[in-house]
C-alpha cells in the first residue's frame, strides 16, 4: 500500500513518533519521511530504532534515533532537546508509545497496572506538554496525533489499565484541543482496531484461534494493516486536514459497532503467578 498524499505534502516538517521503532510507529515514520518530513523515531529499545532510521535513510529520508523512557520527564524533555539541535525544530509528535497486555482484572498488581497507565497516559502527557511548550515558543504553532484504541468506547475484558489509560488521553486530547487552538497547535486522535503487527496485536492476541475469531467477526473479515493508520495519521498532520482539531478517526472496519470485544470476555486466560 502506497502513501495516499501527494509527495512533498510534509516537506519542512520535523515529526517526532514515540514508540517509532516497530509496527505502527515504524510505519508513519517511514511513510512521514516518504512525504517529505525529517523523522525523529523515540522508544525505549535503540536497535529498533536504528533499523528504522537504517529504513528511511535508505528511502532517500533523514531520520535521528532517541532512546527515550516516556514515563522519565527528564528523558522527554532531552528528546525535544535532541531534536532541535538536530533539525531546529518540532512541527508533529505522535504519541504512539504503548503498553499493554491480556490479564484478568483480579490478577493485576500494583506494578502492572502503573507500568501501563504510566506509559500510556502519563507518557502522553509528559511528550505532549513538553512538545507543546517548543511549538509556543516557535510559534508557527503544530500537530499532534494521539494513538489511542476502539475499547475507549466499547471496553475491553482483560485490557483494563490500557482502556482506562486510553480513555484518559481521548480526554485529554479533546482538552488540549480547545485550549491550544489559539496558539495553531491541532491535537486529535485516531482509535485503531485490531491491527495485525507481529510484536503487538499477534502477541496480545495470542495468535491462534483467537486470533482468527477476531478477525472473522470483524464486518470487513480482517485485522487491518499499519499501513493504513498510518496514512490517516499523515492526513491529520498535514494541511488536508488544517480544520479538524478535537477530533477522533475510528480505524476499524466497523468492528466497534458490533458488539466490541465483550463476546470474548470468558476467554482471557489467568497470568501465571
Amino acid at each position: 500500500m502506497t502513501a495516499m498524499l501527494p509527495e512533498g505534502t510534509l516537506n519542512g516538517q520535523v515529526a517526532i513518533i514515540t514508540g517509532g521503532g516497530t509496527g505502527m510507529g515504524k510505519s508513519m515514520a517511514l511513510t512521514f519521511s516518504k512525504l517529505g518530513a525529517k523523522v525523529v523515531v523515540a522508544s525505549r529499545k535503540l536497535e529498533n530504532l536504528e533499523t528504522t532510521v537504517a529504513e528511511i535513510e535508505a528511502q532517500g529520508g533523514e531520520a535521528l534515533a532517541i532512546p527515550v523512557d516516556v514515563r522519565d520527564m527528564a528523558q522527554v524533555q532531552n528528546m525535544v532537546n535532541q531534536t532541535k539541535e538536530h533539525f531546529g525544530g518540532v512541527d508533529i509528535l505522535i504519541n504512539n508509545a504503548a503498553g499493554n497486555f491480556v490479564a484478568k482484572a483480579e490478577d493485576l498488581s500494583v506494578n502492572a497496572w502503573n507500568a501501563v497507565v504510566g506509559i500510556v497516559l502519563n507518557g502522553t502527557w509528559f511528550c505532549t506538554q513538553t512538545v507543546a511548550k517548543e511549538m509556543i515558543a516557535q510559534g508557527r504553532g503544530g500537530k499532534i496525533v494521539n494513538i489511542i484504541a476502539t475499547y475507549v468506547w466499547t471496553g475491553a475484558p482483560g485490557t483494563a489499565p490500557s482502556a482506562a489509560a486510553k480513555a484518559g488521553v481521548l480526554s485529554l486530547t479533546q482538552s488540549l484541543a480547545v485550549e491550544w487552538g489559539k496558539h495553531k497547535i491541532r491535537v486529535n486522535a485516531i482509535a485503531p482496531g485490531p491491527v495485525a503487527t507481529e510484536n503487538t496485536t499477534r502477541q496480545l492476541f495470542q495468535g491462534g484461534n483467537l486470533f482468527e475469531t477476531i478477525s472473522k467477526d470483524n464486518p470487513t473479515g480482517r485485522f487491518g494493516e499499519v499501513e493504513e493508520i498510518s496514512n490517516a495519521a499523515a492526513y491529520l498532520v498535514s494541511d488536508y486536514a488544517d480544520y479538524i482539531n478535537g477530533a477522533c478517526l475510528t480505524i476499524d472496519g466497523g468492528g466497534w459497532l458490533n458488539k466490541g470485544y465483550l463476546k470474548y470476555a470468558n476467554q482471557i486466560p489467568s497470568r501465571e503467578k
